[in-house]
């Protein structure tokens, strides 16, 4: 009888295991929202020069449209939010290594980004267009043939250039900047003939800084930001989903929009 009874103990431990694993194994092996929510920190990186979506203000305090969005998410799933500045050109680098959780700072979707990371839904429609200075009688792409733009190092601005073959081979030089802030800057003083950012971002910082420049029409690509997350992390990226397109239901990312780009423009849940 106590053989009997030892050996169901056994098979009963054992059947215990094959469930356990199984779980584990049900689950994908993803247990990228688990760390967060463990950890209840939730690191986001981004370029933090980069108005509206995310800059320093005259406190040195990183804020910005994507910074509130991401506060409002991490407040409502429970973590606190950490904001990772990292040097844009290595931002996928910083993300795979686990250095940061996600990449969300205006990020742009593309083919190639996509093949590496796993983005959110896109929540911002955008394009890469061109600032010139609004004296300088360029008004179209054609004007700028022979002449210098500027360009921040790894954004899309130089995937956006490469797929205008015909504008780029115009140009007689492109240099790569750190930031857009310090093209524009090198564009003031005649340092470059134009800069190929982006459109939000290049409305703000015109806005913000009240220097003569002029956006032209013709822009070179349309786009739409997302979030970038480790390839893996589905759970991760469908929760911040599920909360992002929340907010867009109650109201809280018209109030964020309006606030940090003078208008609901957001596509969340759209």
């Amino acid at each position: 009888m106590k053989k009997m009874v030892v050996f169901l103990c056994c098979l009963l431990a054992a059947a215990g295991v094959v469930y356990a694993a199984g779980g584990k194994e049900a689950a994908g092996g993803d247990d990228s929202l688990n760390k967060i929510i463990e950890k209840k920190k939730f690191v986001l990186g981004l370029d933090d020069s980069f108005p509206p979506m995310g800059f320093r203000d005259e406190n040195n305090e990183i804020v910005g449209y994507d910074v509130d969005l991401a506060k409002e998410v991490a407040r409502r799933v429970g973590v606190e939010l950490v904001l990772q500045p990292i040097d844009w050109n290595a931002k996928e680098q910083e993300l795979n290594t686990g250095e940061i959780d996600c990449i969300w700072n205006g990020f742009t979707i593309t083919p190639e980004r996509a093949k590496a990371l796993t983005f959110s839904k896109p929540y911002l429609k955008n394009a890469q267009v061109v600032v010139v200075r609004a004296n300088s009688g360029y008004k179209t792409l054609d004007s700028l043939s022979g002449k210098i733009a500027g360009i921040q190092a790894g954004s899309s601005a130089a995937e956006a250039l490469d797929s205008a073959v015909e504008f780029k081979a115009s140009l007689k030089d492109v240099v790569e900047y750190k930031e857009n802030l310090t093209a524009l800057m090198d564009l003031e003083v005649s340092g470059i003939d134009a800069v190929i950012m982006d459109l939000i971002v290049a409305n703000d910082a015109i806005k913000r800084s009240g220097k003569n420049f002029l956006i032209l029409e013709e822009s070179l690509a349309p786009e739409e930001y997302g979030i970038g997350f480790r390839k893996a992390d589905i759970a991760l990226r469908n929760k911040v989903q599920e909360v992002l397109e929340a907010m867009a239901a109650d109201g809280t990312a018209a109030k964020i929009s309006t606030k940090w780009l003078g208008a609901d423009i957001s596509i969340i849940g759209k």
